[in-house]
């Protein structure tokens, strides 16, 4: 038995915790933003209003606090959104945390200072003086993890033992776990699918989509290995895995449905997706001043076409 702190209570981590406790590990979990979650979390059934069902009676919940970071865990799981990195790497600096950290978040982040695109390791190693950093990637829906639907995922670290060490307490009989050493290439790969998942709905029919996936995913291949990461990466559960079930249904694809239609980011946004965050949005905003910038452009014409249909909130144009 492990003792497993997770950061963030939302879809995701809160999904989650239930193959950690079906591999009957102690589990602790803690929301420093949500107040829809904290409730959740803390109420007596567990009813998670973004999963629709209640979470295992073993799970604990925790304030977030420094106090509670500093408690003896075997590991220490981030599962909060692209922007709550910072945060979590200031409060793990501060306390010079050497318990292994496993990263569920997908992203990367523009530095300005060091006009460079990070990964999410490498933002916490090289700005927060972090160690022992592993990354989870994959095809994983929340909802289906929940309901302990089949589900594969990846763990990249350096160390393929170290990685093995860490799937041992978390994989299940429905939880599969691979390894790679390629880490940066499983997180970029996991990050720009939401980019190629938005211009794959963009098609409007299966034929048009599918012709928009076999190039997407030619462009990722060019990326990862841009970015020094493994090109043949782009062909496994980070990278064409992830992007086909983000292209076959979610939010991104569901806004790439709008822009195909002839909607642009902003109307469609406040027409049909208000509420609704939208990551490849949110990436293409990040990463457009370094890719615009560094990137042969003919390498990215679909990327290309996002960025300036989203930036510019002109009409896709894809040809």
């Amino acid at each position: 038995m492990k003792n497993i702190l997770i950061i963030g209570g939302g879809a995701m981590g809160s999904a989650f915790t239930i193959p950690c406790i079906d591999n009957k590990n102690k589990v602790t979990i803690t929301e420093p933003y949500s107040k829809k979650f904290v409730r959740d979390l803390s109420s007596k059934n567990k009813f998670h209003t973004a999963l629709k069902l209640k979470l295992p009676k073993e799970l604990k919940y925790k304030k977030f606090s420094k106090e509670l970071l500093r408690e003896n865990f075997d590991l220490i799981v981030i599962a909060l959104s692209l922007s709550g990195i910072d945060f979590i790497g200031k409060e793990l600096k501060d306390l010079k945390i050497k318990t292994p950290i496993l990263v569920l978040t997908k992203g990367l982040k523009y530095v300005r200072k060091f006009n460079k695109i990070f990964t999410i390791s490498d933002q916490l190693r090289k700005i927060y003086n972090l160690r022992n950093i592993f990354v989870l990637k994959g095809p994983c829906l929340a909802k289906e993890l929940a309901r302990k639907n089949q589900t594969s995922v990846i763990i990249a670290n350096k160390s393929i033992s170290s990685a093995k060490a860490i799937g041992n307490f978390i994989s299940t009989k429905y939880y599969f776990i691979e390894y790679s050493k390629d880490v940066i290439g499983i997180e970029v790969s996991s990050a720009i699918k939401n980019i190629y998942s938005m211009i794959i709905g963009a098609g409007q029919s299966l034929n048009s989509s599918s012709n928009l996936f076999q190039k997407s995913l030619s462009e990722m291949r060019y990326l990862i290995k841009y970015f020094k990461g493994k090109e043949e990466t782009a062909s496994g559960l980070a990278g064409v895995g992830d992007l086909y079930v983000s292209a076959a249904g979610g939010r991104n694809s569901k806004m790439g449905s709008y822009l195909g239609k002839g909607y642009t980011f902003k109307l469609a946004k406040k027409k049909f997706m208000f509420n609704e965050t939208v990551e490849g949005e949110q990436l293409a905003r990040e990463i457009a001043p370094f890719v615009l910038k560094k990137i042969d452009k003919k390498k990215i014409p679909l990327m290309l076409a996002l960025l300036r249909a989203i930036l510019k909130d002109k009409k896709l144009k894809i040809n």
